[in-house]
């Protein structure tokens, strides 16, 4: 057997067969997540020091990328912007889908009134327009990141919901989930052995999905200072702080909004080009 041969081979059998636009994406995507994480460590200079006589200062040898409107490091403001944006996106994504994954399974599983309880009252909840109950939560609580957390979340429990439902009845209809249940196998067994382990491909595929629309939300609703409050900032607070700077065009306002783009358009670019076996994978 030759080494090409081989190789092919393995490809073949793991399904791993990323796309320049895959890898490309994938670095992106590791970058921002590496920032995150060692932003502390790394930021130049403290986030609200100010170093810059002048407000929205051009990108120099000192700031790389510009100054804002109170002559702070933009660099620095975008790194710790960074763990805000993604530590609440991610946080609020996992709690979302893993709430709304294992309730769409028991009600699958289960049928009757639960199944109908629950889908009615989530059908209810998604009715509310997301920016709309954010301004509610936030009215009523005020903003912090706890609270961000849970808003974020509590919108996207009902579409995780409706999707892992839809896709947990079709598995339910199978002769294994027959058999399982004559043998008199529980709940339990039935959603954690025998429905989980058939959707977790499109499960995942959907969560990466549902990321890009909680950052996008959380952007926006910073953006409209629902978000969160000085002298904590991410992107989307960044954009508004600085909104006054783009008739200048200052990177202040620019390299937060490129920041933005860049994230989310990884995520649906990784999404798109995951190899077929890993995305589509649900039996």
């Amino acid at each position: 057997m030759t080494v090409h041969t081989a190789q092919a081979q393995t490809k073949a059998h793991f399904g791993y067969r990323f796309n320049l636009v895959g890898i490309a994406s994938s670095a992106v995507i590791l970058a921002w997540a590496l920032a995150a994480i060692l932003a502390p460590k790394i930021i130049p200079h403290p986030v609200g020091e100010i170093i810059d006589l002048e407000y929205f200062g051009p990108i120099s040898d000192t700031l790389w990328l510009g100054s804002d409107y109170l002559g702070r490091d933009m660099l620095s403001r975008i790194l710790m912007g960074a763990r805000y944006t993604i530590g609440i996106s991610l946080a609020a994504v996992s709690i979302s889908c893993f709430t709304g994954v294992v309730l769409g399974m028991t009600a699958a599983v289960s049928g009757g009134w639960l199944d109908a309880g629950l889908s009615r009252f989530l059908d209810a909840l998604s009715s509310i327009p997301s920016k709309l109950f954010g301004l509610l939560v936030v009215a009523a609580v005020g903003s912090s990141v706890p609270v961000l957390i849970v808003t974020l979340a509590v919108i996207y429990i009902p579409g995780a919901y409706r999707f892992s439902r839809a896709l947990a009845i079709n598995i339910n209809t199978m002769d294994f989930m027959t058999v399982a249940r004559i043998r008199g196998e529980g709940t339990l067994y039935l959603i954690g052995s025998e429905i989980l382990p058939n959707i977790i491909r499109p499960i995942l595929t959907d969560l990466g999905l549902r990321f890009v629309f909680i950052v996008l939300l959380l952007s926006g609703l910073s953006f409209l200072g629902l978000g969160l409050q000085p002298p904590q900032a991410d992107w989307g607070a960044l954009v508004r702080e600085n909104i006054g700077g783009l008739p200048f065009g200052a990177p202040a306002v620019i390299v937060p909004s490129l920041a933005i783009a860049s994230l989310t358009i990884s995520v649906n670019l990784l999404i798109d080009n995951l190899p077929k076996k890993i995305r589509d994978r649900s039996v």
